[in-house]
C-alpha cells in the first residue's frame, strides 16, 4: 500500500459525520468507542503496522466494527492464521477487537462531530 495522508481538518470531519448522521441507516451506530489499552495492546503485537476496521453484523442484525492489526504488507494479523502459510502457534499479543461502547445508547458528550 502506498502511504497516504490520513489526517483531515475539523471542518471536513464535521461535514463527513454530519452527512452520515443525517442519512444514517437505523441499524448503524453513530460511533463506537474502544478502550485505549485494548487498541494499544493489539497494535503493539510484533509486526503490527496498521489498524484495519471491518464492519460486521451481529445475530440481532445490529452493525458493529471489528478491529484488527495488519502487517506492513497489509495482511490481517489473526490468531491461528499465519500470514506466511506456515504452521505457527498463535501470538497471544494478536487481538481482534469488537464489543465497543456503541452510540446509541452509550453516546459521548456533545461535540462538533456528534449532534445526536
Amino acid at each position: 500500500m502506498t502511504p497516504i495522508q490520513h489526517s483531515i481538518s475539523l471542518e471536513e470531519a464535521i461535514e463527513l459525520t454530519s452527512r452520515f448522521q443525517a442519512n444514517r441507516p437505523a441499524d448503524m451506530p453513530i460511533c463506537e468507542t474502544f478502550e485505549k489499552d485494548s487498541v494499544r495492546k493489539m497494535l503493539q503485537a510484533h509486526g503490527a503496522d496498521k489498524l484495519r476496521i471491518y464492519y460486521g453484523e451481529k445475530e440481532d442484525g445490529s452493525v458493529c466494527a471489528v478491529l484488527v492489526a495488519a502487517d506492513a504488507e497489509g495482511n490481517d494479523m489473526l490468531p491461528g492464521v499465519n500470514r506466511n502459510n506456515k504452521n505457527e502457534e498463535d501470538d497471544p499479543d494478536e487481538y481482534i477487537l469488537e464489543n465497543s461502547y456503541k452510540c446509541p445508547p452509550a453516546c459521548p458528550p456533545e461535540s462538533p462531530l456528534n449532534n445526536n
